[in-house]
């Protein structure tokens, strides 16, 4: 058996056996050198035992927390691993194996993988930020934003998808927009060059044009040049603005051109004048090159609009002259065949017209040509009832030369030219007689003209066959009252032979004579006259319903005043020939 161990000593070979073994011994030959009791020898080693076990809780609580750290740091790296292969679509790369050992051991075998994945997310976050910042700024350069604009957010990358397949959908993106940036670029461009070359054209200033589209659109500011839709539209309508103008000064100068082929060729303008304007003139046709620096510059139009308005001038001038001498010429026609003349009213209408520019030149021209021709085609339908007018005015002049012959009391004497006047007598007599038919054939004739044209045939305003009629009728009651005359005068002559007869047998032979004659010479012109001037006035009163219009006396009686064939039939010295006559 063998022997007791008290629980101090125990304790104490325990602790022995420890690394505190050693000061313990020594602590317990010092008490024993001292004489310690064993009771304060038991409650030192109590404490000590105490303090011991609380340093080893605490050792042991350090390693518990250090074994879960562990733990948490193996969870969270394989946790990210996992998120990372995730995130960046790397599941082709080889999972570290789970191992049995140690944590620390763990964490090691997993940490190279991760960190690899850590820097391959870096790199992948840089791509993708260099990506998206590209596509900020080329969406804000579209947009029409400037690179210098505050108000552009900060690139944010999507940490939890870094694929390859989301960075190449960037990627596309980006080219997309590279792509829409240069066809944007090359439309400005285009536009830019359209612009000026339409605007060198024009005569205008294209830095100026494009300036007021946009600044940045000009070389000389610096900038970037803006591509937004807004500009865009600016631009094309810009341009579209400019065609317009130029189609607008092609026409104007084509028909500047036309305008002017007509005025040199209305009024033979000389070629050296033509030439002056002959980039104007060569215009006109389609195939001319428009496009040269300054073809359409304003100045050149206005150049072309003066010279044109000069020529209207000058045209209008030389058109009032044709005018004035075609009128001539148809009122030399009308007058030549007695027809109504235009009116004055209508020529100056005319020419207040060619003054104030209201009146096409060709459709006048047309117009008076026209006239001259329907003037000498009525001409020509009225020569032949003129030419017997012609023969009935110089039967009537006859007539009266007839009239005034038998007047004269001296026609039989012997005397220088009496021969003459008689054989003219007899001509004017057989001209005389053929007075009726002639007129008859007139009446017949101008009856068929009116029928025919539908108008009056008018002899210098007069009715020609009012005219013929009223002198037909006055002709007839000429006759009828010559023929009375005559009639009296035999009664009158009669009653003369008994009256002279009972005289010679109741006074002397010469004294009656004497008396008897002056009386009968004496009554004869007082009775007469009386009877003439009664008689022209019934052959005026009954000549006038003879004529339709109220006015037609008026210019009958005009006429007659004014022409020979026209004049007023003298009645009285008719009637005084006719008694007078042998």
């Amino acid at each position: 058996m063998g022997s007791f161990q008290s629980p101090m000593d125990t304790r104490t070979t325990a602790m022995l056996e420890t690394s505190c073994g050693y000061l313990l011994q020594e602590l317990q030959m010092i008490w024993d050198e001292i004489g310690e009791d064993e009771f304060e020898r038991e409650k030192v080693l109590v404490d000590l035992e105490h303090e011991c076990l609380q340093v080893y809780r605490r050792k042991v609580d350090n390693a518990n927390m250090s074994r879960a750290r562990l733990h948490q740091e193996v969870a969270d790296s394989e946790a990210q691993f996992t998120h990372l292969l995730l995130s960046l679509d790397e599941r082709s790369l080889p999972r570290p194996e789970k191992m049995a050992g140690a944590l620390k051991e763990q964490l090691g075998a997993i940490a190279p993988a991760l960190k690899k994945l850590q820097m391959r997310k870096a790199e992948r976050m840089k791509q993708f930020r260099t990506v998206q910042s590209q596509i900020q700024k080329i969406s804000a350069e579209i947009a029409g934003q400037s690179e210098y604009d505050d108000s552009l957010p900060d690139v944010i990358v999507n940490e939890n998808d870094l694929s390859l397949k989301k960075l190449e959908e960037y990627q596309m993106e980006l080219q997309r927009l590279h792509a829409d940036k240069n066809d944007r670029l090359e439309r400005v461009k285009n536009y830019i060059n359209t612009i000026q070359k339409l605007s060198s054209t024009l005569g205008m200033d294209s830095s100026m044009i494009i300036t007021k589209v946009h600044p940045s659109l000009n070389d000389l500011s610096g900038l970037t040049k803006n591509m937004s839709d807004r500009i865009l539209d600016k631009l094309n309508s810009t341009v579209e603005s400019l065609e317009a103008e130029k189609r607008l000064r092609i026409e104007k100068l084509r028909n500047l051109g036309n305008s002017l082929k007509k005025l040199w060729d209305l009024m033979d303008t000389p070629y050296i004048e033509r030439a002056l304007f002959s980039h104007i003139s060569g215009s006109t046709s389609s195939s001319t090159n428009m496009s040269a620096p300054g073809s359409l510059a304003i100045k050149m139009i206005e150049e072309a609009e003066a010279e044109v308005e000069r020529l209207d001038e000058l045209k209008a001038s030389k058109m009032k002259e044709v005018v004035v001498k075609k009128q001539s010429e148809v009122e030399e026609i009308c007058r030549r065949s007695h027809m109504e003349v235009p009116s004055l009213s209508e020529t100056d209408h005319i020419l207040n017209s060619i003054s104030g520019g209201k009146m096409d030149y060709t459709d006048l021209l047309k117009s008076m040509d026209e006239q001259i021709a329907r003037a000498k085609d009525e001409a020509s339908s009225r020569k032949m009832i003129m030419e017997k007018v012609e023969k009935w005015a110089l039967a009537r002049e006859e007539e009266r030369w007839l009239e005034e012959y038998n007047m004269d009391e001296n026609r039989y004497t012997v005397s220088r030219g009496a021969h003459k006047n008689l054989k003219r007598a007899e001509r004017a007599r057989s001209l005389v007689n053929k007075i009726p038919a002639l007129v008859e054939s007139l009446i017949l004739k101008t009856r068929s003209w009116e029928e025919e044209r539908k108008k009056v045939f008018l002899y210098d305003e007069v009715p020609l066959l009012a005219l013929m009629e009223e002198y037909s009728m006055s002709r007839r009651e000429k006759e009828e009252e010559k023929q009375r005359r005559q009639r009296d005068k035999k009664i009158a002559q009669s009653h003369v032979v008994v009256l002279h007869e009972s005289v010679m047998w109741t006074q002397p032979v010469t004294s009656s004579h004497r008396g008897l004659d002056q009386s009968i010479d004496g009554n004869k012109p007082n009775s007469t006259g009386i009877q003439i001037e009664s008689n022209n006035e019934r052959l005026s009163h009954k000549s006038a319903p003879c004529v339709k219009n109220g006015n037609v006396s008026k210019k009958l009686h005009r006429s007659r005043r004014d022409r020979r064939f026209g004049e007023d039939l003298p009645s009285t010295v008719s009637t005084f020939s006719s008694l007078r006559s042998p």
